[in-house]
């Protein structure tokens, strides 16, 4: 039994309060949709300014949300930039009058759709590709710089390359090598989702701010090198917990389109999928540039796809229940997009009464100083191919493996 409350640090354009109450929270962040490109995550926070000040937030300030872990560390849960102000008469009397501001913060994914890019983008890897165009907009020029700047403004060990970032995190270098681009204008957003979407890789938003990008093998390597987050069914929240089998995630004919203006094409199916789910087919315009790369993506396609299976659409944890120890707790409160999680104890009518899954979506709330968190996670299997024989890490044992998994379903050792 571990007792924990929040404690709570709010940053506004680098100055912390302290001295607020914060009454409300709403939140959201990634996906529900693994074929879609993350969506800009939010926060929308309520406070009250206990000493009656008020407070100088304006449009376009950066602001971070944080809360200490059980080794009293802040850890983040939001940063992003706000976009709109509210400021309310929350109670009022003789002796004081009380104010409330609702505040409502876009993370930095927003900005892609804000930015066009007007430049060419020579043939490369996915994510160096996405990485020339991240830093077009986040990465500061020497024009950008005040002229009063001084270099004592800087870090000593900045180096030019970094100088003015304004939030690029970790960037997958890719696996599909991406045709080259002429200078045709289009939003950021929009070239960038593109060329994720065409090598399986996706955007996604730190919770420091930072925008990643995650390559098609990212997710694999991440669970072969850290293993699964292991929580326990029986501290979520019993009502509302749901698994769903769609058949939209069916994917057994797939055409990929690829090179100048798509005019070349690769194609893979499953005969056993379209014999038990019938046809359920997709063609897929992609910026691939050779036909090794696109036949890959699209057999790809087959082996991830062609069968439904659960996903989790909703398991809620209330952070501050003290049956939940220390170690799970911080992992909660660390969540990011493609954190691989083992759910256990989950009733016998719910995937068999365990579920393991990469979190593709996550949404903070608050009630009476509690804290909870809600996730969606897809299948595993949606996320990575199998592993051939001679890939298995030469230190694996057989006593390492689940003595239930079968071959046809051993798609990683963890």
């Amino acid at each position: 039994m571990t007792v924990w409350t929040p404690d709570w640090k709010l940053t506004v354009a680098g100055v912390d309060y302290t001295d607020i109450a914060i009454s409300d929270i709403t939140h959201e962040s990634g996906r529900d949709d693994i074929y879609t490109q993350p969506n800009p995550s939010y926060l929308q926070i309520s406070l009250v300014a206990l000493s009656g000040q008020t407070l100088p937030f304006d449009i376009n300030d950066s602001l971070s949300l944080q809360v200490k872990d059980s080794s009293a560390t802040y850890v983040n849960l939001f940063g992003g930039d706000i976009t709109d102000i509210t400021v309310e008469v929350a109670q009022t009397g003789q002796i004081a009058t009380v104010i409330s501001y609702t505040i409502l913060a876009m993370g930095a994914l927003v900005k892609l759709a804000k930015e066009i890019f007007n430049d060419a983008l020579s043939q490369d890897q996915d994510g160096d590709q996405i990485l020339t165009l991240l830093e077009s907009v986040l990465l500061a020029t020497w024009n950008d710089i005040p002229s009063a700047t001084t270099w004592a403004t800087y870090d000593a060990t900045e180096t030019w390359a970094q100088a003015g970032d304004q939030g690029i995190g970790t960037i997958d270098s890719g696996l599909y090598t991406m045709q080259n681009r002429g200078a045709d204008p289009d939003t950021i957003y929009n070239i960038a989702s593109l060329i994720a979407n065409s090598a399986f890789g996706y955007l996604f938003e730190e919770n420091n701010g930072d925008i990643s990008y995650a390559d098609a093998d990212h997710r694999q390597t991440y669970l072969l090198a850290n293993g699964y987050v292991d929580l326990d069914a029986n501290h979520a929240l019993g009502q509302g917990l749901s698994t769903v089998v769609r058949a939209a995630d069916i994917r057994n004919d797939i055409y990929i389109n690829y090179g100048n203006n798509f005019g070349s094409q690769e194609t893979a199916n499953s005969q056993e999928s379209i014999a038990l789910y019938g046809y359920k087919a997709e063609s897929i315009n992609s910026v691939i540039h050779s036909a090794v790369d696109a036949q890959e993506v699209a057999d790809r396609y087959i082996a991830q796809r062609a069968f439904p299976l659960p996903a989790f659409q909703s398991i809620t944890f209330p952070i501050t229940n003290p049956e939940i120890d220390d170690a799970d707790r911080d992992n909660l409160l660390g969540v990011f997009m493609g954190q691989p999680l083992n759910l256990q104890n989950l009733p016998n009518q719910i995937s068999g009464g365990a579920f393991e899954g990469y979190v593709e979506g996550w949404s903070w709330s608050t009630r009476f100083n509690e804290l909870f968190i809600t996730l969606n996670l897809s299948p595993v299997a949606f996320s990575q191919v199998a592993m051939r024989w001679n890939t298995v890490p030469i230190n694996e044992t057989f006593q390492t493996i689940d003595q239930t998994l079968t071959w046809e379903y051993a798609t990683i050792v963890s």
